[in-house]
């Protein structure tokens, strides 16, 4: 069957997802429609924002459809209207029965950010970082009812550099998912394409992210405090109490020293010393309460007397 024949529907929510959706439609794969999470309030404003997936459809007049649940008979009747040879899902948010699952004639195919089995679920990119991982990558999936334990398809790989954070690593990972889901699309039209079984024992799971995985201790070592920073950049942000307000930390540095946990050992024009469980960090870039992200260097003609040595970072909370 040629690519350009398959009737294809379209599933997922945030940028990371959009990204695949404009790969789709550049190589000229419309699909019959978008299914996206409903709007949800957002900004200070709260008010109903729209997925990144449903505004990119809508500036392609596709048909957008979002419900609440596709566990619901009348959702899965009008996906099952639709007679879809293949459903591609990136970071849709909701989950699929089997009976969604069985409605396309080729099935779904997932793109996950990671090199699975290594992390299934939710925050892949940035438990990979936490972690220390040397790399990661992109894996297209054939999608069963568990969790991100289908067969995989393709995958393609990225080292993880030392300067990565969730941010940059999130980016270049939407870079090089799309094409890898255009090849396992034509694979499987021309039906030369075989799914590869995981191997469960190697599975770990990337739970959500949350405010608290990002609170910082300082008595834990100043390696896994480091890459805490660069993991959670720019959500959740690493924060830590300063003059019991949260500080923000957007970069640091290991650097030598010691100290009781918490405790500033220096203050320079280079960064904020403080000491860690094992080492200590150099903070680079600052959020203060009510303020921008500033590099430290510019926050230290004016700050370095709140920020003495002997002072105290306490935990983030």
């Amino acid at each position: 069957m040629n690519v350009e024949d398959l009737r294809l529907v379209f599933a997922g929510t945030p940028e990371f997802a959009a990204a695949h959706l404009q790969a789709l439609l550049g190589a000229g794969l419309r699909p019959l429609a978008v299914y996206t999470q409903p709007d949800r309030p957002a900004g200070r404003g709260q008010k109903l924002a729209m997925s990144a997936v449903k505004q990119l459809a809508l500036q392609h007049d596709l048909p957008v459809r979002q419900p609440v649940s596709l566990r619901d008979a009348e959702a899965q009747a009008e996906l099952t209207a639709l007679q879809p040879d293949l459903l591609v899902v990136v970071a849709y948010g909701l989950i699929l029965p089997q009976a969604v699952l069985d409605i396309p004639r080729l099935g779904c195919i997932n793109s996950h950010a990671s090199l699975l089995p290594r992390w299934r679920g939710a925050a892949p990119i940035q438990r990979a970082i936490e972690a220390g991982d040397p790399e990661t990558g992109v894996t297209v999936m054939q999608m069963e009812a568990g969790l991100d334990t289908g067969p995989m398809l393709l995958k393609t790989r990225t080292p993880i550099s030392t300067t990565d954070t969730g941010g940059s690593l999130h980016d270049r990972l939407a870079q090089i998912g799309p094409p890898a889901v255009l090849e396992a699309i034509r694979g499987l039209a021309a039906g030369s394409l075989a799914g590869e079984v995981q191997d469960d024992a190697l599975a770990c799971y990337a739970h959500k992210l949350s405010k608290a995985d990002a609170a910082i201790e300082w008595q834990r070592p100043a390696s896994e405090l480091e890459r805490r920073i660069r993991a959670f950049n720019p959500w959740p942000l690493a924060h830590a109490q300063w003059q019991g307000q949260a500080l923000k930390i957007w970069a640091a540095e290991c650097a030598e020293g010691q100290g009781q946990p918490g405790q500033i050992l220096n203050c320079s024009r280079d960064g904020l010393l403080v000491a860690c469980g094992d080492r200590a960090l150099r903070l680079t870039r600052l959020q203060l309460p009510g303020g921008k992200p500033l590099a430290f260097s510019d926050l230290y003609n004016a700050r370095r007397d709140q920020f003495a040595t002997g002072m105290r970072l306490d935990n983030g909370a």
